[in-house]
């Protein structure tokens, strides 16, 4: 009698901007390693319709996918969030989670699922990006029994800290520029003028992003300069979360024919922004990393007055100047523009080591990673 085939599932249980962090490497999974059954299992109808139509452009691949219930917890939405409470969540599925070989998640806390006494299921973490920021390197990590690294840097920090053991890490590159072309071949422009587009990016962390504090300005500014387009695109969780801040002074400019603003839209997620904008302005979201895949100029604001140049949490902080207040934008633009070239290198250096780009995809080698965990064999 044949052993019953091993169950893996892709666990969503956060913002829709997590998905394409490891659908792809599901994808991959599914087609080249036919042992396993590979489920998707998201805590959101929204999610399944994102994937769904993903998948339709991307080609069929074995997969199963599954909405998680109780459905009176997923009708729970603190605050102007899209999804659930994870961690509930995660209590109400641990016992159906304890039926996979593996779970696949690009979030930290499901993490959670060991103590609920999780403990046979292997837990991968596959990151969601690949920043400098200080907080996703933190214990949790530990408690998976695979971790993905994007490139050296974060690799080489998770392991010489002691969080992750050398054999638990896996160096894949980066899943997401695996299937961000084949989603949105040609991005589209939100404008229809040949004006330089800045592209702002805030953090979500009032303790770090520089949208509490000078956010209005920033789109005020810009208003009222007619030599740019500005895109108002920040880290989707700034404006869904409990205790989200007030999207009236966004609002204002709703209408504005220079600005284009999406709180959390597909574009937002699928790197469209990064691509189509010649400037980023941001403080510290990983959207960096995704900007830089083509150098271009980027200016940071240092809004909280961080002494950052030897914080390895700020090295993106050396890619472009920092203005300690905003009243030299838009003006900074054009001088960002203007001194390109004397960051080039630094920009270079640094995507090189936060990416180990290959000729063979990312998410086939973040598949084969998982395959290999679970027994399977390496593609030839």
């Amino acid at each position: 009698m044949n052993a019953p085939a091993p169950k893996v599932c892709f666990l969503y249980i956060a913002q829709t901007h997590q998905i394409l962090h490891s659908l792809p490497i599901a994808i991959e999974l599914a087609r080249n390693w036919p042992q396993f059954d590979v489920h998707l299992a998201a805590t959101s109808q929204a999610h399944l319709d994102y994937i769904d139509e993903a998948l339709a452009q991307l080609g069929d691949a074995p997969l199963t996918t599954r909405l998680l219930g109780p459905k009176w917890l997923r009708d729970i939405r603190p605050g102007r969030a899209t999804t659930p409470p994870k961690a509930a969540m995660l209590v109400a599925n641990a016992r159906l989670l304890a039926g996979y070989d593996a779970v696949v998640t690009p979030e930290r806390t499901t993490a959670l699922l060991r103590r609920l006494g999780v403990k046979r299921t292997k837990l991968v973490y596959t990151q969601h990006g690949a920043g400098d920021r200080g907080g996703p390197f933190e214990p949790r990590l530990g408690l998976f029994d695979l971790v993905m690294a994007a490139g050296p840097k974060q690799r080489d920090r998770m392991i010489d800290s002691g969080l992750v053991a050398p054999e638990n890490c896996a160096m894949v590159g980066y899943p997401k520029f695996d299937i961000v072309e084949a989603l949105s071949p040609k991005p589209k422009n939100p404008f229809t003028d040949q004006r330089p587009i800045v592209l702002y990016n805030p953090h979500f962390d009032p303790k770090l992003s520089s949208w509490p504090r000078w956010g209005a300005q920033v789109l005020e500014r810009f208003a009222a300069d007619d030599r740019y387009n500005l895109i108002f695109a920040p880290h989707v969780r700034l404006f869904d979360q409990a205790g989200a801040p007030d999207v009236g002074p966004v609002n204002r400019f709703a209408d504005h024919p220079r600005i284009h603003i999406d709180l959390g839209g597909p574009a937002a997620i699928d790197m469209t922004y990064t691509r189509v904008a010649d400037v980023y302005l941001g403080d510290v979201s990983s959207q960096i990393y995704e900007f830089l895949r083509t150098p271009k100029p980027a200016i940071f604001l240092n809004a909280h007055g961080v002494d950052w140049a030897a914080d390895e949490s700020y090295r993106h902080w050396r890619y472009g100047p920092v203005l300690d207040n905003v009243e030299a934008l838009p003006d900074a633009v054009a001088t960002a523009i203007a001194s390109h070239g004397d960051y080039l290198a630094e920009q270079q250096a640094g995507f090189a080591s936060s990416f180990d780009l290959q000729p063979r995809s990312s998410s086939l080698r973040a598949a084969e990673a998982i395959a290999v965990r679970l027994g399977g064999r390496p593609v030839p």
